[in-house]
């Protein structure tokens, strides 16, 4: 089975007719491009500065799975809220946290936008309404489904949204909170960013059911199944789904099929012992910063020119990053004791 298949037969929409840039405005178009190439460049040098010993714990890299972080912040308000799991560095780049922010906290030093405590795992911005990086397989999941409660009983029209893996969906947790969410008419988009390998363990070989988005009928949820390499097509998704919530009150269960092209995290091989290189470089065909520059060139919103001067202009911004974070203090030993309780 591929990331392109399912078990019940299900094709993957979001496959759009030719022309997909119609209409669309070069610059932004553009901007797109470099949030995910900004991504791409920032998580080469952060495996590169965890190979060196800079950072430490874990560190999960998103290289391959730009789309679904840029597509999706792209259809959102800027004062949306925003969850994911481990895997959130892209997300929060996307979501315009700060790349010197980001870094330090790899690094584990003060400026970092945790502060330095919580390292790769646990990116956090309230003033972005970025609410983590959680580290535990699923159990964000109804923290999405009580931001949702929360906006709906402010009578808000914001939108909670929640990224997980699809490794995360035959938690308990997952169920609860989704029929929590279509019992009660919350603005949730729930994301399940599918990349077909929890760890090192295929979807087929851990879930009887394998189209993700067909869990969604239990709820009487609306979903979708969106092709996670297509930009585009993630924030036509999204959009819908954030309109639906807003307007209806109706959460969504959104499949974003992608591919990560690095191991589970920098402890694991590229390939494992799960999957080929072979499989590898046949997904490595769709990588979505490929795809969607050649799309920009072929309508001339992008020349040679434009793309050596993003080029250069992400490069200088990471590089700034890794200096920011390698000359940044460590955090204070009293800061051992903050942040850990607080009874307001």
């Amino acid at each position: 089975m591929t990331p392109r298949e399912s078990k019940s037969g299900g094709r993957v929409s979001g496959a759009r007719a030719a022309s997909p840039l119609a209409g669309e405005d070069p610059v932004a178009a553009r901007r797109l491009l470099r949030d995910m190439l900004l991504i791409r460049r920032f998580e080469e040098r952060a495996g590169e500065q965890y190979a060196l010993g800079r950072i430490g714990g874990f560190c999960h890299l998103y290289i391959g799975q730009e789309a679904v972080a840029v597509g999706t912040m792209a259809a959102l308000g800027t004062d949306d809220l925003i969850m994911c799991s481990y895997r959130e560095h892209g997300q929060a780049l996307a979501r315009g946290v700060s790349s010197r922010a980001i870094m330090a906290e790899l690094f584990g030093k003060a400026t970092g936008c945790s502060g330095g405590k919580g390292g790769s795992m646990h990116i956090f911005d309230a003033e972005k309404g970025f609410l983590g990086g959680h580290g535990i397989v699923g159990g964000h999941i109804p923290l999405i489904t009580g931001a949702a409660f929360a906006i709906k009983y402010r009578e808000g029209r914001q939108v909670a949204v929640g990224f997980f893996g699809e490794a995360a969906v035959n938690n308990g947790a997952f169920h609860e909170a989704l029929n929590m969410a279509a019992l009660w008419k919350l603005p949730a988009i729930y994301i399940c960013e599918n990349n077909r390998y929890g760890m090192g363990t295929a979807l087929e070989r851990a879930a009887a059911l394998w189209n993700v988005a067909a869990r969604a009928c239990s709820y009487d949820m609306p979903a979708e199944t969106v092709d996670g390499m297509d930009v585009l097509a993630v924030r036509e998704a999204v959009s819908r789904a954030a309109a639906r919530a807003r307007d209806k009150r109706l959460p969504t269960l959104l499949e974003i099929r992608t591919y990560r092209f690095m191991g589970h995290s920098m402890s694991d091989p590229i390939h494992g012992h799960y999957r080929t290189k072979e499989e590898v470089e046949q997904q490595k065909l769709r990588d979505p910063i490929v795809t969607f520059r050649r799309q920009l060139e072929e309508v001339r919103m992008l020349d040679d020119e434009q793309w050596q001067a993003m080029e250069s202009d992400v490069a200088a911004e990471v590089e700034d990053a890794v200096r920011f974070a390698d000359e940044s203090p460590e955090p204070e030993p009293g800061e051992l004791h903050t942040h850990i309780y607080s009874g307001r």
